[in-house]
């Protein structure tokens, strides 16, 4: 069957290391078996740009009590350890990820990731648009958009979807289907 890792973040700022929120959506077998978000204090605080507050709503009002990305890691590392992290747009949470990993001075773990988007466009070619809101609108996906939890749920349900749709059941499928897709953190 297949497992992955979902995630997803939110930013404070422009800047890749500024982690505000976090989500992980596990999946096991192919089924979702939990969600969880972790609300996080940035480097920046109390500094968010604007521009990124008005897309996620998260203040830093919201984070004032939150923990640090180092403090969530010790959490998140273990669930992530082995498993492939899937995101919608990858490259872009795998550099959060990275910076993040950086700034704090942990050693980058070899986690292979996959972007959804590759995903979905090997199974709806037809699909003028690949954004996470208007795949999840055309599978009647309704979400709280660019909360970090709800984001990694739904990139792990439109990743099920597709997969489903592309008649794989296995990771060693995902892996040979999607290898020049995968990527390595």
């Amino acid at each position: 069957m297949i497992d992955f890792i979902a995630l997803d973040f939110e930013t404070a700022t422009g800047q890749r290391n500024s982690a505000c929120e976090v989500g992980i959506c596990i999946v096991e077998n192919g089924e979702i078996k939990e969600t969880k978000s972790w609300l996080i204090k940035p480097p920046s605080y109390p500094y968010f740009n604007f521009h990124n507050v008005n897309v996620h709503g998260i203040s830093p009002e919201d984070v004032k009590d939150a923990p640090t990305f180092d403090e969530v890691w010790h959490e998140l590392e273990p669930i992530m350890f082995g498993n492939l992290m899937v995101a919608h747009n990858a490259s872009f949470d795998a550099g959060v990820l990275r910076s993040c990993l950086e700034h704090y001075g942990f050693y980058k773990p070899k986690l292979n990731y996959l972007c959804s988007i590759a995903i979905a466009k090997k199974s709806w070619k037809n699909f003028k648009g690949f954004g996470l809101k208007n795949l999840a609108n055309a599978h009647q996906i309704s979400f709280n958009h660019h909360r970090a939890g709800a984001d990694a749920e739904v990139c792990a349900k439109i990743s099920l979807l597709g997969f489903q749709n592309l008649m794989i059941t296995r990771n060693d499928e995902v892996k040979e289907l999607m290898n020049k897709s995968i990527k390595l953190l």
